[in-house]
């Protein structure tokens, strides 16, 4: 006799792909007429931009690129010289074949920005950049339960609350404001170069919406009427929503990247800055999923064949915000610092006997004056490492989120200490055990010489499990033992056997 189970499907989202990968372009700057010839190069910042990702086929596709500024030292000695430009980037990843088409999340990061003339008019830029992608996929996870009742069949049903990805996307939105310089700071004469940072504070899905407020994090540097390089940091705040394709219930959380799209930034005779930043905050949205399933069946006195499945499950196991602190000295690079620039890289993970150790690269670059007064720039590499707690079936994925990071002088260069706050996900397939058939056999023969009551230690098995082998069911030993939950391992357990 076949007992006949139908499936009930669950859709939630995969990842297809989640992988950093670098590239590195160069472009020639060829200098205006009225810019003195260059002498030496002193540094170069830049600051990472997407113009827009795409899904081709079988591949998906970055475009953007980096803006780039050049500090140089003229040839005829007069004061240093700054210049910009723009690269481009297109980076693409193959995907699986078969991969259906989905949404797409990216993050990049400057790895490395440098530059050296090669001629009195022209300037080599060469820039690294760091871009990490993830494909998001529909799956659809088919769990399957009895069509009709089962007399006399005993089931074992478990649920697992797991979390779930069940919607990506994405809100793009203007920052549009007016700055003005603390009445302390000396006023400007010119930008020399600036960076944004978009950080996500508070995040919320409220049924139908994704719900978030952050701030963008602006560090200029600039050069004052008073023939000094003075920095200035500010946050412009901003609260967003985004329209969501399903409607989500108190356990519903939200995971944003946001990436900067456009920047400007302009300053006018009073000294008033213009900031025009364009944004992408894109999302992904978990929920908890109760997932029911059949983990195992018997019938008492009659053989029984089960089919079974593992239900393959891409779980969110765990998020967590973790803090890698380090430091670095420049050597050779002294006097009073004018500009810090910590440049956090994508991290490495290597499995260790208690889980996963993160390591951090980063890159610092400082602009200072010596004691001749004359402007110099010094860069250096930190590192930071953690150990991260993970099971061997779990995978790891950290991004940076932000970082702080502060310079001083010591003794023989300048001291550099930075902290970097990584957010860390796990991950994982779960295997979950699912009967998805029953076929029973013919009726056992009653054994005149067994007893209709079993005495029994419990030990460490539980009541599914005493009353299986013994060829009982759950409710009557709760029944003959006053039961309401498992018993104590050296309880003595009487089991009727029917």
């Amino acid at each position: 006799m076949e007992l006949n189970f139908e499936r009930r499907d669950f859709s939630c989202l995969e990842a297809a792909l989640r992988e950093v990968r670098s590239s590195e372009q160069t472009q020639t700057i060829v200098l205006p007429d009225g810019m003195p010839d260059v002498g030496k190069v002193l540094g170069a910042w830049g600051q990472c931009i997407q113009r827009g990702k795409e899904w081709r086929g079988g591949d998906i596709v970055f475009t953007g690129g980096m803006m780039v500024w050049v500090l140089y030292a003229p040839e005829d000695g007069s004061e240093p010289r700054w210049i910009d430009a723009w690269v481009p980037f297109s980076l693409q990843w193959d995907l699986p074949d078969g991969t259906p088409e989905g949404d797409i999340r990216m993050k990049s990061l400057v790895r490395s920005v440098d530059a050296r003339s090669v001629s009195p008019r022209k300037l080599l830029v060469r820039a690294g950049m760091g871009v990490m992608a993830e494909a998001w996929v529909p799956k659809t996870l088919a769990v399957t339960e009895p069509a009709e009742e089962m007399p006399g069949v005993e089931l074992l049903k478990s649920v697992y609350p797991v979390r779930l990805s069940k919607e990506a996307g994405e809100k793009t939105f203007l920052i549009d404001e007016e700055l003005s310089l603390p009445d302390t700071a000396p006023q400007p004469d010119k930008l020399c170069y600036y960076r944004m940072d978009v950080q996500i504070t508070d995040k919320k899905v409220l049924a139908g919406k994704v719900v978030f407020r952050g701030a963008g994090k602006l560090h200029v540097l600039y050069h004052s009427e008073e023939g000094r390089y003075n920095q200035f940091d500010t946050e412009v705040a901003f609260s967003q929503y985004a329209d969501l394709g399903g409607e989500y219930g108190s356990d519903a959380l939200a995971e944003i990247l946001p990436e900067v799209t456009s920047l400007e930034l302009d300053t006018d005779d009073m000294g008033r800055l213009r900031l025009k930043a364009g944004v992408v905050a894109q999302f992904l949205v978990t929920d908890l999923e109760p997932l029911a399933v059949i983990e195992d069946a018997y019938c008492p006195g009659r053989e029984s064949e089960l089919q079974k499945e593992s239900l393959a499950v891409p779980a969110l196991l765990d998020f967590r915000q973790e803090v890698l602190a380090g430091e670095c000295s420049i050597n050779g690079t002294e006097g009073v610092v004018a500009d810090t620039l910590f440049l956090p890289d994508f991290p490495r993970g290597q499995r260790t006997d208690t889980g996963v150790e993160l390591e951090v690269p980063g890159t610092v670059q400082v602009l200072s004056y010596g004691e001749d007064g004359v402007i110099q720039c010094g860069t250096g590499r930190w590192e930071a490492r953690q150990v991260i707690a993970a099971d061997e079936q779990s995978a790891l994925w950290a991004l940076p989120c932000f970082a702080n990071v502060q310079a001083n002088p010591a003794a023989g260069g300048i001291q550099v200490k930075a902290e970097v706050n990584l957010g860390v996900t796990a991950s994982g397939g779960l295997g979950i055990p699912m009967v998805t058939g029953v076929c029973l056999g013919e009726s056992a023969k009653p054994d005149p010489g067994r007893p209709s009551l079993i005495l029994r230690r419990a030990g460490d098995a539980r009541l599914w499990d005493i009353a299986k082998s013994a060829g009982s069911t759950v409710s009557a030993i709760r029944k003959a033992n006053n039961l309401q939950s498992e018993p104590a391992p050296d309880q003595m357990l009487l089991i009727p056997v029917p």
